[in-house]
């Protein structure tokens, strides 16, 4: 017996949705830069975090994704006002992905109930 694929749930963060709103930047593009990401289509900074161009280069995303099950836009800044993230952040991403992988579906639940997360896509 075949198993069925794994679900991949994409997610933003309260603080990204916000920042995406003043960016102009909707859920369809941010969809499509995560199943971009998904392809190897992104830099992989390490440990489950990636960095994503977004509307139409002007910005950059931090996606985390430790283990794949979940894939969540967490932080966005705009190419004209920082190159990149430092040495400090980056690592705190990593350990925020860690901590992230640990997720269980209750855990979830109250995340989306409390608004820190927004669901935006599904990987089916």
């Amino acid at each position: 017996m075949a198993s069925s694929p794994r679900r991949e749930r994409v997610f933003k963060t309260a603080w990204f949705a916000n920042a995406a709103r003043k960016a102009q930047i909707g859920d369809d593009e941010l969809c499509a830069a995560v199943a971009q990401a998904r392809a190897g289509q992104c830099d992989d900074l390490g440990n489950g975090v990636y960095k994503k161009r977004v509307s139409r280069n002007l910005y950059r995303s931090i996606i985390l994704s430790k283990g794949g099950r979940y894939w969540i836009l967490t932080y966005l800044f705009a190419k004209k006002d920082r190159a990149n993230i430092d040495a400090a952040e980056l690592q705190g991403f990593r350990d925020l992905a860690k901590s992230y992988q640990r997720l269980t579906a209750d855990n979830l639940a109250d995340l989306l109930e409390d608004k820190a997360f927004v669901e935006i896509c599904h990987g089916d």
